[in-house]
């Protein structure tokens, strides 16, 4: 088994990077960051959502472990001081996965230059610079609404937990293989309405954002940013690649959502 070990720069998460490559080395198991069959990432959920986008050519062929190294992430199973347990879990892998839905994302040109595809693991969201987004919402080619307000997020399940919860989205357990629209500070009056709700879009239909105006849009695709370009078209369905999860002790999503939003005590 080859593991790659994705670590941020802060101090802490390169002191349990080196241990860990460390303990995998004198386990016997090979350090390959090129051709890896598991990512190791160390830090927050951020350095794994960038190992993600890292390796997302080969997400069919690399699973994931997150080690968190300040607060609770919602991807990272193992806490800093547990590195001697995943050292043994690696060693003894016996290739067990869960998987979860991905965002596939593709952007149009005004300029008629080639369309981009994108991948998010959480959600992609679409803003004006200044001043209101007006935009028409497509589901399947037809039109749903002509939104007015400050934007538009487009969520996965797990990313349901993520931007599109703090703009009154639903949570969505992630054995949906759905994904979910929200509206952002949308304008609801005698004019203009939209539906004013969070929508859930299933496996087999797609969303499609055309803004009236190409320019001065900000388009997130996770940390990733599309601006300075006119964008006439974005086009949102599940993708056909998943990410997978080496499931040594992987926590269950309503678990997570209890730890991170809830925390209640345990008696």
């Amino acid at each position: 088994m080859k593991v790659s070990i994705f670590s941020n720069n802060g101090p802490e998460s390169k002191a349990v990077a080196t241990a860990l490559h460390e303990g995998l080395v004198a386990g016997g198991v090979t350090i390959d960051s090129l051709d890896p069959d598991i990512v190791v990432t160390v830090g927050g959920d951020g350095t794994l959502l960038s190992a993600v986008h890292h390796y997302n050519d080969r997400l069919d062929q690399v699973r994931f472990v997150g080690i968190h190294t300040g607060h609770l992430g919602f991807y990272t199973d193992w806490r800093d001081y547990e590195v001697d347990e995943l050292v043994a879990s690696l060693i003894e892998d016996n290739g067990q996965s869960i998987s979860y839905p991905m965002l596939a994302i593709r952007v149009e040109y005004a300029d008629g230059t080639h369309a981009d595809e994108a991948l998010a693991l959480n959600e992609s969201t679409i803003k004006k610079v200044s001043g209101t987004m007006v935009a028409d919402v497509y589901i399947k080619d037809e039109l749903f609404e002509s939104f007015r307000g400050d934007g538009l997020c487009i969520s996965t399940p797990t990313g349901s937990t993520a931007y599109n919860k703090s703009v009154g989205g639903a949570v969505l357990d992630p054995r949906f293989n759905a994904i979910q629209m929200a509206e952002i500070g949308s304008i609801n009056n005698i004019v203009f309405r939209t539906l004013g709700s969070p929508l859930v879009i299933p496996a087999d239909e797609w969303i499609r954002i055309e803004p009236t105006s190409s320019v001065d849009n900000v388009l997130m695709c996770d940390q990733l940013s599309i601006e300075g370009r006119p964008i006439k078209a974005i086009t949102y369905r599940i993708a056909p690649q998943r990410i997978q999860f080496a499931e040594y002790r992987h926590t269950h999503f309503w678990q997570r959502v209890e730890a991170s939003f809830i925390g209640r005590e345990r008696s």
